[in-house]
């Protein structure tokens, strides 16, 4: 079959979901953002629809999703009717790799064989795509692919890490002061921290009040007040999807930072996922602020998959190095140099107090 391309949450989820579910942590974003959709409409990330896909091997039928013949690529028209969902037949074959979009955000990308992340960057050839991101061995595919058929090279702009709590350590002695969850005299905090961190990372977050007001409603903001009783740090964490939540939105003002508040941030927001009987505890990182991963990876946190975002048609034809070292170009060069995965990040992270965006618009900062 390949991929089928739908604008519906539901159908997605009744053909992916099981995919996605066998690897819940590094899928997590995956399954967050479609459950936000879900929750608070398809407008939650943007005024276009999100766009889902997910793919089988080329031989194998289709019956769990939208037609796929009725989808007339990545820009037709959401409000086109593309028929009923049909509920999945008991023999249809395995998912093999998914991806969402929510424009004007790039596709995220699941782990994928290298035939779907070709098959999907020749979907998209005629597309205006800037960027792509999501799993390190789909996405090096996918720009690969993309790289070859377009004559134009691609560059590594981020590099990112997976994590999944293994057993809390929390920081002892801690910080002075206490945690409390952020409620709905806080919201203009809320929003305002959060333009001060997406004007320091560059990744706008979409429908900022938005968010923020439905981090206060479910109560997903932590706020650590300091000694001298005002807010000084935040963290947050999405709503519990598949046993697991993903701790996000973690930043301390420029002048409050180097006195472990957004430790104890997280520390509180952590223990309070698991005394809420959560399985898993999660979280995104950049490779790039070296603080930020040292701080998660003593607190208990430990790596379990890296992911890649690159910018498409970046640089010189000939191919542009990266700060890896590596070079990718029109010729489908796009390794490191070393031929591996590098953990040395493309872009260095902002200001030490907060780190560069997840796929879906995590925060987090050092201590």
């Amino acid at each position: 079959m390949g991929w089928t391309f739908s604008h519906s949450p539901a159908a997605f989820l009744r053909a992916a979901e099981p995919f996605l579910l066998a690897r819940p942590v590094e899928n997590s974003v995956l399954l967050t953002v479609t459950d936000t959709l879900r929750r608070r409409g398809l407008s939650a990330y943007g005024d276009e629809p999100p766009l889902f896909g997910w793919w089988r091997p080329a031989q194998d039928p289709d019956p769990a999703g939208a037609d796929a013949a009725a989808y007339r690529g990545p820009s037709h028209d959401a409000d086109a009717d593309l028929g009923p969902d049909p509920a999945p037949h008991p023999g249809a074959p395995t998912v093999q790799a998914a991806f969402l979009r929510t424009p004007p955000h790039p596709p995220l990308l699941t782990r994928a064989p290298a035939a779907a992340a070709a098959e999907l960057a020749a979907a998209w050839a005629a597309e205006p795509l800037a960027e792509v991101r999501g799993d390190h061995e789909a996405v090096t595919a996918f720009a690969d692919a993309w790289s070859a058929r377009a004559r134009a090279p691609y560059r590594v702009t981020e590099r990112i890490r997976f994590h999944e709590l293994g057993t809390l350590v929390p920081r002892v002695p801690g910080p002075p002061g206490h945690a409390r969850i952020a409620d709905a005299a806080d919201r203009e905090l809320l929003i305002r921290w959060q333009q001060e961190m997406d004007a320091e990372i560059g990744h706008p977050t979409p429908g900022r009040p938005t968010v923020a007001d439905d981090a206060i409603l479910h109560g997903l903001r932590t706020l650590w007040i300091g000694p001298g009783g005002e807010p000084v740090a935040m963290a947050g964490r999405t709503l519990e999807v598949a046993g697991s939540v993903r701790v996000v939105a973690v930043y301390t003002p420029p002048g409050q930072r180097g006195r472990g508040y957004a430790g104890g941030a997280v520390t509180a927001v952590t223990q309070a996922a698991l005394d809420a009987g959560v399985h898993r505890v999660l979280l995104v990182t950049d490779l790039a602020n070296p603080v930020s991963n040292g701080l998660y990876h003593r607190l208990g946190y430990r790596p379990v998959r890296d992911g890649l975002r690159v910018a498409l048609g970046a640089g010189e034809a000939a191919g542009v190095p990266d700060a890896a070292g590596g070079t990718r170009g029109a010729s489908g060069v796009g390794r490191d140099a070393a031929g591996g995965t590098r953990e040395v990040p493309a872009e260095a992270v902002g200001a030490p107090g907060v780190g560069r965006g997840a796929p879906d618009h995590d925060r987090h900062a050092p201590a």
